[in-house]
């Protein structure tokens, strides 16, 4: 059977047998989905009866590359293995390749990655009265709506933001180009930053082109960057150990677990190609822009 029809079934199962809430169904179906994007990702034409314990760990592996917690990896598993304990039970399948797959061991440590109300907590908590204020939501909408690597923001140019399209380019690792949907709340705060706080700055000659500065006229530098967000976590209390790196690995959970395709997720991230050719050509930018307006929380 198809992957769509056993996966009818298993919500029809959920409802009847289970009595499951519509919200718990559509999460259920959601994991499921992730796995099926990800065999066609992989160019795995396979069907749910040909699923392995390999297929499964690989695609853990996968979403963990792209920045989903310990947590959130253990919650997709088990949604995939009550999808093939169903299957088992319907003689769909005759073993649960789930089964015997452990979940990440989750890590008593601090999580990394923010919750909406959290986000939401930081960005609240800047004072805009001041230039550095207004640079600094700038910086934080910039970097959780578009995901960035610090490394990514420090380096971006005036030139790079596309604000009638809504779009940046950004150079990311090896210099390799990407163009990144970026939010309407991020937008107005870099126009508001760029035309009414940047432009009254003198600038040194050699930053000219950077989009973000610091009080003297020079680019910022990632070490900024962090103190700027721990500075924001300690004036709000919030008990996280927190990194620019955590708004990027924020970017992509709540994407994800919003039901955003892995694959414009990857692309958005700039990660490499899982395989070794490439798998799928480049994405067209009217659907990443559509993906980031559907799925994406401060959208």
């Amino acid at each position: 059977m198809i992957w769509s029809t056993l996966i009818n079934d298993f919500k029809k199962h959920l409802v009847m047998e289970r009595s499951l809430s519509s919200n718990s169904i559509e999460a259920y179906e959601r994991d499921i989905n992730k796995l099926c994007q990800y065999l066609l990702l992989v160019q795995l034409d396979i069907s749910a009866k040909e699923v392995s314990d390999i297929h499964i760990k690989d695609f853990l592996k996968y979403i963990a590359e792209l920045g989903l917690n310990a947590q959130s990896q253990a919650r997709i598993l088990s949604g995939i293995k009550a999808f093939y304990k169903f299957l088992l039970l319907e003689n769909h399948v005759s073993e649960n390749p789930a089964f015997l797959v452990e979940a990440p061991k989750i890590r008593r440590k601090l999580p990394d990655t923010l919750g909406f109300e959290e986000i939401n907590s930081l960005l609240d908590a800047i004072d805009l009265s001041s230039d550095e204020g207004i640079r600094n939501k700038a910086i934080l909408e910039t970097l959780y709506s578009c995901g960035l690597r610090v490394s990514e923001l420090t380096e971006l140019k005036l030139a790079n933001i596309y604000f009638n399209e809504g779009f940046l380019k950004v150079i990311g690792k090896g210099n390799k180009e990407r163009l990144v949907p970026i939010g309407q709340d991020a937008l107005k705060m870099l126009h508001q930053y760029i035309h009414q706080i940047r432009n009254q700055m003198k600038i040194r000659k050699e930053d000219s082109s950077v989009v973000f500065l610091n009080r003297r006229g020079g680019k910022l530098s990632r070490v900024m960057i962090f103190y700027i967000i721990k500075n924001l976590a300690k004036t709000i209390n919030l008990k996280k150990t927190i990194s620019p790196h955590t708004f990027r690995h924020s970017f992509a959970t709540h994407l994800i677990e919003g039901g955003a395709d892995l694959r414009a997720v990857q692309e958005m991230l700039g990660h490499e190609s899982i395989t070794t050719t490439e798998i799928y050509t480049h994405l067209d930018m009217d659907y990443l822009n559509s993906v980031i307006r559907q799925f994406h929380p401060r959208s």
